[in-house]
């Protein structure tokens, strides 16, 4: 099978990758990891911080909003736009941001003694939003080059081009496109913010929803995802401030609703201020606030804390303070992938792991999304919230980490109802909540399916107290129908959306390179890794690894779809997800394509040394971002099991030569 491939040099490559995971682990012994730097985290950030020193008549924040404006400037791309990353192509939302965030608010400077060529900007009643350029000497080139880039991408400076470029990019989701064009125009690049005239470019977001029971929300069709809550009501609230609806019912409505949206809106918010621990997200909600005179609102003051304390040394700001709990999850089962795990973790590494994860597990429900006890979030700090990804992660992880039903029986039963909960009628799984809407980050999705079928199937003796013999579904007593249940409509819902050409698109990570930016590399992969169980009910193996394989790229290596560039992460999840249907007994027609994939991975790690990362995530709403421990942690996988394979491969010859 693996013929022609050094064994001694992929032993090498396998040794440096996997300590340089193990050298990743923290002082207390799991995994924080670190994501990239965000130009547009940063530019919320700085516009948050000036809003509030605007709102308190002072400049309290100058040094820092400078800082922030620095970085932007020096990793403005050489088109003139920003990417989410310093790897990221320009985009039009972050373009759009840092624009706003760059410009001096010329019609207020004077309000801050700055230096502007635009001090005296007068009213814009003809729609241009040049009008409102205010102009430092530090900052006016790279706003030069960003109107530039905007004119070529969206027709002109004009608004209404400027928001149609916009728009378009979400349809009908409006979780990001309202909170970019109320950032605009607070900075005044839609008009002067104190003309009503200029919130006609806003979308009025209904906060007063917001004071319905939560169970509610799904009937009244929020049109923001369910996490979006925040920026529903602060974002509603400074639109209504400015611009209130003329239909006197509807703007009562709203008055008497605000005092409670508030208090809504203080009960969710984490205790460090950190909405989702999401700095774009908290920013969006600090500067709305301080536009519509709550600066000093105790929700304001919290969200200023969470920015200040988010800020790296170099004066930007990451997408998310961390994501510890799921890159804990991933390196413990890459390290476990060729069932080595004791031999790379000792007992009392495994047992700090596992205590910490099963800390992290949600005990009680959760006031953001109102989610059921038994949830885990990527975070173990306070703004993180259950999801099934993580949560299924979390369960594979104590798994491997210890094997006794006292221990973690109790957490894995109490997750693999959690998980059953959130199944669509569909029957595949969504991110967070049942039942929200019909966005896409409520909906089923392929990946966190697939990713929680395993965890309901590798776990089967947990669901039975009365036969700890149970090996899988079959095995468990009649009365656990439901699993067994649960697990066949989420295999049904994989076979329903198996695209034409075999393949499945993911929802939490894409890929700039590959058409409408979906990565069905990625998606693919997360459902082939479940096939030894999902083939017991459904043989969908064979296209999937057919579309895999003839998505290789002439360097042996895999982008996120075909004819995109190479990368490690996605070379790696291939090459593990094609490995699960290699038999190292007999020829197979996938083996050739593995192998070159293992030999561009020792070539592009350095044999294990070298790790760049590149953008293959989303956040939310098409929001970019990078974490240097996925090619780490994505290689180990791989490799960890194509030694398995080799070692069985060694074990048959060896066989085969007694035998002779």
């Amino acid at each position: 099978m693996l013929d022609g491939l050094d064994k001694d040099v992929f032993d090498e490559t396998l040794h440096h990758a996997r300590q340089r995971l193990l050298d990743e682990r923290n002082e207390h012994g799991w995994w924080t990891g670190e994501l990239s730097s965000s130009a547009l985290s940063t530019a919320t950030a700085i516009t948050a911080l000036r809003l509030i020193d605007r709102a308190n008549g002072d400049t309290q924040h100058a040094d820092i909003i400078q800082h922030g404006t620095q970085w932007l400037i020096d990793n403005q791309n050489d088109d003139g736009g920003w990417g989410d990353t310093d790897k990221s192509f320009s985009n039009i939302s972050t373009t759009m941001l840092c624009w706003a965030a760059l410009g001096d608010f010329g019609f207020r400077i004077a309000d801050f003694g700055l230096n502007s060529d635009n001090s005296n900007a007068s009213d814009n009643q003809n729609g241009d939003a040049s009008t409102f350029r205010g102009r430092s000497k530090i900052t006016a080139p790279a706003i030069e080059k960003c109107e530039q880039w905007l004119t070529n991408h969206a027709g002109s400076l004009e608004i209404p081009d400027l928001v149609k470029a916009v728009m378009e990019r979400y349809g009908k989701d409006r979780t990001f496109s309202v909170p970019i064009l109320t950032m605009c125009a607070l900075c005044g690049r839609l008009g002067d913010p104190q003309d009503r005239a200029t919130w006609k470019w806003v979308k009025q977001l209904p906060f007063e929803l917001a004071a319905l029971p939560q169970s509610w929300f799904n009937k009244v069709n929020l049109q923001v995802v369910s996490y979006a809550l925040p920026a529903l009501i602060a974002i509603g609230l400074v639109r209504h401030h400015h611009r209130p609806t003329w239909n006197p019912i509807t703007r009562l409505c709203r008055a008497m609703a605000k005092k409670k949206t508030l208090r809504r809106l203080e009960a969710i918010q984490p205790p460090n201020g950190g909405f989702l621990e999401a700095t774009p997200l908290t920013s969006f909600v600090t500067m709305s606030l301080a536009a519509c005179g709550l600066a000093q609102h105790t929700v304001s003051q919290r969200g200023v804390t969470f920015i200040k304390k988010s800020m790296r040394d170099d004066g930007s700001w990451p997408i998310d303070t961390n994501l510890a709990t799921w890159v804990t999850t991933l390196s413990v089962n890459a390290l476990a992938v060729g069932g080595r795990l004791n031999e790379h973790l000792n007992e009392s590494e495994r047992a700090t792991i596992r205590d910490w994860l099963l800390d992290q597990q949600y005990t009680e429900v959760h006031p953001y999304t109102g989610a059921k006890p038994g949830g885990w979030a990527w975070t173990d700090l306070p703004g993180g919230v259950p999801d099934a990804d993580d949560t299924s992660g979390a369960v594979l992880a104590l798994i491997q980490l210890d094997n006794d039903d006292a221990i973690i029986g109790p957490a894995v039963t109490t997750a693999g109802g959690w998980l059953m909960s959130l199944q669509n009628r569909d029957g595949g799984i969504p991110t967070f909540c049942r039942g929200w809407g019909r966005l896409p980050f409520d909906r089923s999705s392929a990946d966190i399916s697939a990713h929680a079928s395993r965890a309901l199937t590798e776990s089967p003796r947990f669901y039975s107290a009365d036969d700890r013999t149970a090996t899988n579904l079959e095995d468990l007593p009649a009365e656990h129908t439901k699993l067994r249940t649960s697990f066949r409509s989420c295999v049904n819902f994989l076979l329903n959306t198996q695209r034409d050409d075999g393949s499945w698109t993911p929802l939490w990570f894409g890929n700039q390179h590959a058409s409408s930016e979906v990565n069905p590399t990625y998606g693919t992969a997360q459902v082939l890794k479940a096939l030894p169980k999902i083939n017991s009910e459904a043989d969908i193996s064979p296209s999937g690894s057919d579309y895999l394989a003839a998505s290789q790229n002439d360097d042996g290596g895999w982008g996120g779809g075909q004819d995109t560039p190479s990368s490690i992460e996605e070379t790696a999840l291939a090459v593990e997800a094609l490995s699960w249907g290699l038999d190292s007994a007999k020829p197979h027609a996938a083996d050739d394509v593995v192998k070159r994939g293992v030999h561009w991975l020792i070539e592009h790690t350095q044999r294990g040394t070298q790790f760049p990362p590149s953008p293959i995530g989303f956040y939310f709403a098409k929001l970019w971002y990078y974490e240097k421990l996925y090619p780490i942690i994505y290689t180990v996988a791989a490799l960890e099991r194509m030694a398995v394979l080799i070692e069985r491969e060694e074990e048959t010859k060896v066989g085969n030569d007694v035998n002779d």
